[in-house]
């Protein structure tokens, strides 16, 4: 195979039957990660895309790791629901480099249409595969930059606010001490969390763990087919969930995820019980 982009592009070794790499394009760009779209040339001569991303360092090895297993575990549930991962790793040639790399997609403007997006996100949900019977990700996950903790967890409760603390640490470290916010933290995880999550797991309820996208908002969704409005979801930071957790994103209006969106949504999956807890639940799942 022909490289025409020096050491640090080896990651097209890992596409299938490539001959040729004919261009390398500025994509997207984040303030931790760079986005690539890689045309090739494949043995028979037809031309195909792939999507590529690069990030540097610790944190962006372990975010692209994470991003490569979270997207191959919503592809082996629903694959017509985001990109076919392809791999993930770090450049031989500069090894505080690392990419991660799947299929590309050219996508429409707009918003995917609700009714079928919510079905396959519900069976997403509905697949109730947790490996560990638990909550949980076998690795870490990062939802934009910050890095989630996934240790596995019996209980939804205490898997949430484990989560919640320790994106709170994340935040202390960077940003600094905030006595304001810190004073509202005892009654947060000692009130207002066990008063609306643990009525779903006590009185004879339980909650079997959901695979989530864990990052659902409109902008990590893609239109793929502009006669149908069909879409897709990547850049996901997932782990195994209540399954209203991932609705706690469609909350602000800004994030375009209309009552539509909600309302197909539960014509799949019914709100849990205790009912009257939802818009709580949800409010609380939106931080």
């Amino acid at each position: 195979m022909t490289n025409l982009f020096g050491n640090n592009y080896e990651a097209a070794e890992l596409l299938p039957d490539v001959e040729e790499v004919l261009e390398l394009v500025n994509h997207q760009e984040s303030a931790w990660a760079k986005a690539f779209r890689l045309r090739v040339r494949q043995i028979d001569g037809s031309e195909a895309s792939y999507f590529m991303k690069v990030s540097t360092d610790h944190h962006g090895k372990l975010a692209l790791r994470g991003e490569f297993e979270s997207t191959s575990t919503i592809h082996s549930i629903t694959p017509e629901f985001c990109p076919k991962p392809i791999g993930w790793g770090t450049f031989e040639k500069d090894s505080k480099s690392h990419f991660y790399i799947c299929k590309f997609y050219d996508f429409v403007e707009g918003v995917p249409e609700p009714g079928s997006f919510c079905e396959k996100l519900a069976r997403l949900h509905a697949s109730h595969s947790s490996p560990e019977g638990k909550f949980g990700f076998h690795c870490t996950t990062y939802n934009g930059n910050l890095p989630q903790d996934n240790t596995w967890c019996d209980s939804w409760e205490a898997f949430f606010a484990n989560g919640l603390r320790h994106v709170l640490k994340v935040r202390e470290e960077r940003a600094g001490l905030n006595p304001e916010l810190d004073a509202l933290l005892p009654s947060l995880f000692d009130k207002v969390i066990p008063r609306l999550l643990r009525p779903l797991e006590s009185g004879g309820r339980k909650i079997r763990p959901s695979l989530v996208h864990g990052d659902l908002w409109y902008g990590n969704t893609g239109i793929i087919d502009g006669d149908t409005d069909e879409g897709i979801v990547y850049d996901p930071a997932s782990f195994w969930a209540h399954n209203e957790y991932e609705l706690g994103n469609w909350r602000p209006e800004r994030n375009k995820f209309t009552r539509r969106y909600f309302q197909a949504y539960h014509s799949h999956i019914p709100k849990a019980e205790p009912e009257e807890d939802y818009d709580d639940r949800n409010a609380l799942y939106s931080l």
